[in-house]
């Protein structure tokens, strides 16, 4: 069921995916803010993973109250899945490095998405292996952070560097098994309830797109064309 799902989303685009999740309700399209791809290599254009959340919360290494995992959080890895690690903002090391990826392709994983930052960066070109990240770092987790829970519900916040537009765009709910897809435009979550809606408003979006686009190159304006096609101006 989990393979058949993910080849349905994963013929869109993250921007067709985040147009329909607006349309079924969600304000921010299920985009979670600002984080690049770092490999294979920055823009790649023929990248695109997708596949289920496996979640990862990481705290500062200084939480002596939340839990510690069994087992190193790669190890638990299912295969399929995109790992997503929400780490504490602001923080300036790394929560994702080349022996993880190592890890984490042996295990068939497809990819990570980090709420955070990562490095070794010739590894995981190397190993050919998609790291979505917020940003670099020469710092690895020790003694800054660590994990504390997996397959947990995250939370992931925008960062902001101005509290007078922290209410402009609203956290992302990333539950375990939620559907993760992320390509050169960004990252998008899509709740697992609302795959089958998504898919088909992610369709009828580029079927209206291509009409647009096929009356634009002829000639017509983009307001004629998006009035024509999708109805408004």
């Amino acid at each position: 069921m989990s393979s058949q799902v993910s080849l349905g989303l994963a013929d869109f685009s993250t921007c067709e995916l985040s147009d329909a999740l607006i349309k079924v309700g969600l304000p921010h399209g299920g985009h979670i803010p600002d984080i690049h791809m770092y490999s294979p290599h920055s823009g790649a254009s023929d990248v695109r993973i997708c596949g289920p959340a496996y979640t990862v919360q990481m705290v500062l290494a200084s939480d002596k109250q939340s839990p510690r995992p069994a087992a190193h959080f790669v190890d638990t890895a299912s295969e399929g899945s995109v790992i997503v690690i929400n780490a504490p903002p602001e923080v300036k090391n790394a929560v994702w490095g080349g022996l993880m990826t190592a890890g984490a392709k042996a295990r068939g994983a497809v990819g990570v998405v980090i709420s955070g930052r990562c490095r070794d960066l010739a590894e995981h070109r190397n190993a050919g292996f998609p790291v979505f990240a917020r940003g670099q770092s020469t710092l690895g987790q020790s003694p800054f952070t660590r994990p504390s829970a997996v397959n947990v519900p995250l939370t992931i916040r925008p960062r902001f560097s101005s509290e007078a537009f922290s209410d402009t765009f609203k956290s992302v709910l990333v539950e375990p098994g939620d559907y993760v897809v992320a390509d050169e435009d960004g990252v998008v979550c899509v709740p697992a309830g609302l795959v089958d809606e998504v898919v088909k408003l992610a369709a009828k979006g580029r079927e209206v797109d291509a009409r647009c686009m096929t009356d634009i190159v002829a000639g017509s304006s983009v307001q004629e064309a998006f009035k024509k096609h999708r109805g408004k101006l």
